[in-house]
């Protein structure tokens, strides 16, 4: 292997930086003279600006893993574990997993070998040649981030989906049923229909069979009958849409996003950098999660998106899945202000929320009053519509009787 192998960073197609790979699992990453000359660059993330609005331009290495930016953009958990096999790499070596994922990165992000190689020299591959050019082709079929096996498909002609065979691409976002527990793809499914009846910013989704889903590589457990999909808000006609989450944004690795920071930190950000309708919706989507009882809205699960290329906004709502069917006595994945606790989320945590986040305090408690009495008004018309099993409603109905914003309502 080569004491020095560096990887183009990619912005809307335009190169901005570097990733270098020092030796000694060592890595640094560097903006290009040319980007941090541009005085109308678009934002690569907030987390690259200091409390003035300053470009930060000097970069510390770090060991193993990428720096936090990069290091989200990477597959965790079982995925990455999938994909490292496929790609005959330690699954912690993140410059060599980005390596070759980097073509297909959530965002407006793309990262590819400075020297035009299509495979990293890495040292303790056993594969041939062609060997490697297959599992590069496989393993780019996966290339998202997130825990689930969730991967990037294209609609075809028919209106079915099919898995790309370069991998490269696509507008939907695949997610096939969980290996833990039953029923994962109808729960989304359902909570995402009733997040958009409450009017929550949600993209296209829907409930396929996994039968009809082509070119689905081996090896991939098929154990339900439904995976959920869900239209891809960084693919657009007219290209790729940047986006960051909030592990990005706060520069935290993703083994803490669920620490680290809170919800008025996240609300925060959004009131300083957005506009005025994104603070109602982020109130919005925190109490929703809390009446369906949703325990994993961690810092990866809320993101920001730049339409314009520089502007942040909140980017449309995703993951929502009501977890206590699966964990009983679970609590929100961050604290609101003070408490994780889902009946914490009380009128004095909303108004601590709204003071720590600097927030307009009449808009949060009118926004999450206004929430509560239109989430119990669908939830009581459609509960039984929806494709969520028997448990799942039983657990949100015994959940709802605990809240105390609920009782007040």
């Amino acid at each position: 292997m080569p004491d020095v192998s560096i990887l183009n960073v990619l912005l809307y197609g335009q190169k901005i930086g570097t990733l270098t790979y020092l030796g000694g699992e060592k890595t640094v990453f560097a903006f290009t003279d040319d980007y941090i000359s541009d005085p109308n660059r678009p934002t690569l993330s907030l987390s690259f600006k200091d409390q003035l609005g300053d470009l930060i331009t000097d970069h510390r290495s770090f060991k193993i893993k990428l720096m936090p930016f990069f290091s989200n953009l990477l597959p965790e958990g079982h995925l990455r574990t999938y994909l490292a096999e496929k790609a005959d790499l330690h699954p912690t070596r993140e410059f060599f997993l980005m390596w070759v994922l980097g073509r297909d990165l959530p965002g407006a992000v793309t990262v590819e070998p400075a020297d035009g190689e299509a495979w990293p020299p890495v040292d303790d591959s056993e594969l041939t040649p062609e060997e490697q050019a297959q599992a590069h082709d496989d393993i780019l079929r996966f290339s998202l981030a997130g825990v689930q096996l969730k991967f990037s498909a294209i609609s075809d002609a028919s209106g079915g989906l099919t898995i790309p065979a370069s991998g490269v691409g696509g507008d939907w976002i695949v997610k096939l049923p969980s290996q833990e527990f039953q029923g994962v793809p109808e729960n989304e499914f359902s909570m995402m229909s009733l997040a958009r009846m409450v009017g929550i910013s949600v993209p296209a989704i829907d409930l396929v069979n996994v039968a009809d889903i082509g070119n689905l590589p081996s090896g991939v457990d098929r154990l339900g009958q439904h995976a959920f999909i869900i239209e891809r808000f960084d693919r657009t006609e007219g290209g790729s849409v940047h986006i960051e989450d909030f592990a990005q944004v706060f520069g935290v690795f993703a083994e803490d996003k669920y620490k680290k920071a809170s919800l008025a930190n996240i609300a925060n950000v959004v009131a300083t950098e957005s506009e005025g309708q994104d603070t109602a919706e982020l109130i919005r989507r925190l109490v929703f999660n809390t009446l369906i009882g949703n325990g994993d809205m961690h810092l990866k699960n809320w993101s920001l998106i730049y339409p314009d290329g520089h502007t942040a906004r909140l980017a449309p709502a995703y993951d929502f899945v009501s977890t206590i069917p699966y964990i009983p006595g679970d609590q929100f994945a961050l604290n609101y202000s003070r408490t994780r606790t889902f009946a914490g989320l009380i009128k004095d945590e909303l108004e601590h929320l709204a003071a720590k986040a600097a927030l307009p305090q009449k808009l949060v408690l009118d926004t999450a009053k206004e929430t509560v009495a239109l989430f119990l008004e669908k939830w009581s018309s459609e509960k039984a519509n929806l494709p969520m099993s028997a448990d799942v409603v039983e657990a949100i109905d015994a959940h709802l009787q605990t809240l105390p914003i609920v009782k007040d309502a």
